[in-house]
């Protein structure tokens, strides 16, 4: 038998998911992203702490991210967009998502690629158009994947990893977003 290494340690996966099993309240995280307005509608975007398993907790080291518009939108163009951002971690959770599953079924990946579209009709944030919503109309997601395995066996493989996403959960099902001033 062929030894398959994607990079996921799937046994520690699997024993935290037993071992939340009978601890549902570790399991319960909160991701935290701290956001810093810098000039016209340029902001960065700064994550390091969230809290999981019972206690505070950070990352070995902080991100930083920068959110503006491009001079298209009369801005400077210091980063992507926001909605940009949207499909930054749809694009990376269904990538660690076809990874992960892969090294499950002990499928051997040698090239994993994503291309994400999403068309915006920009009327809406503009306020040029009331009827049309301010967000993406819709999103197209085609993975280009070469792996030891039949069509069958990636496609399921992008199903599974499509199942298991917390970003294309957060996209394609209310979400309860609560704004307020401090």
């Amino acid at each position: 038998m062929t030894t398959v290494s994607n990079g996921v340690n799937v046994q520690a996966l699997l024993e935290a998911r037993d071992a939340l099993k009978g601890a549902p309240e570790a399991a319960q995280f909160v991701w935290k992203a701290t956001s810093k307005w810098q000039n016209g509608v340029h902001s960065t975007i700064t994550v390091k702490e969230f809290y999981g398993l019972g206690e505070e907790r950070a990352h070995r080291k902080e991100s930083v991210f920068d959110a503006d518009h491009p001079e298209v939108f009369a801005a400077e163009d210091n980063g992507i967009t926001p909605i940009e951002y949207l499909l930054v971690g749809l694009a990376s959770c269904l990538t660690a998502g076809v990874a992960s599953v892969a090294q499950n079924r002990g499928i051997q990946l040698r090239s994993v690629e994503a291309r994400l579209e999403g068309t915006h009709d920009i009327r809406g944030i503009l306020g040029a158009d009331s009827d049309v919503r301010n967000g993406f109309n819709d999103i197209k997601v085609t993975f280009d994947i070469d792996a030891d395995a039949s069509r069958e066996d990636i496609e399921a493989l992008v199903a599974q990893s499509q199942k298991r996403s917390a970003v294309f959960d957060a996209l394609t099902n209310p979400t309860n977003v609560t704004v307020e001033v401090a």
